[in-house]
């Protein structure tokens, strides 16, 4: 059975803050706020994966661990694509279509 008076000093804080240090508590809240919108705002304007230039195919597919991009040019391009375009199933559809999408011809 609780002892009269317990309960009040068992939830009465040690130490109260002073409107110093509360204020400062605020001021740093304030900033680390302030801060994380800031770069979220800059990291989602940016685009870091540009479409590529014609001739190029950059198709993101499923690959053994994760996915995976695939970065080609010119003749490698074309051989990828072509290579691609013997095969079913949704990593060849993917690169196929981006193959066609970035006028590759094969």
């Amino acid at each position: 059975m609780p002892l009269e008076g317990h309960y009040e000093r068992q939830t009465t804080p040690l130490y109260k803050l002073s409107k110093r240090e509360i204020w400062v508590a605020a001021s740093i809240l304030v900033v680390t706020l302030v801060t994380v919108v800031t770069m979220v705002a800059f990291t989602g304007a940016s685009n870091s994966n540009p479409a590529p230039a014609i001739g190029c195919i950059n198709p993101t597919v499923a690959g053994i661990v994760g996915a995976e991009t695939i970065n080609a040019c010119g003749q490698e391009a074309v051989d990828i694509c072509a290579h691609a375009s013997e095969y079913e199933g949704a990593r060849a559809e993917t690169i196929v279509g981006n193959c066609e999408k970035q006028a590759v011809k094969f």
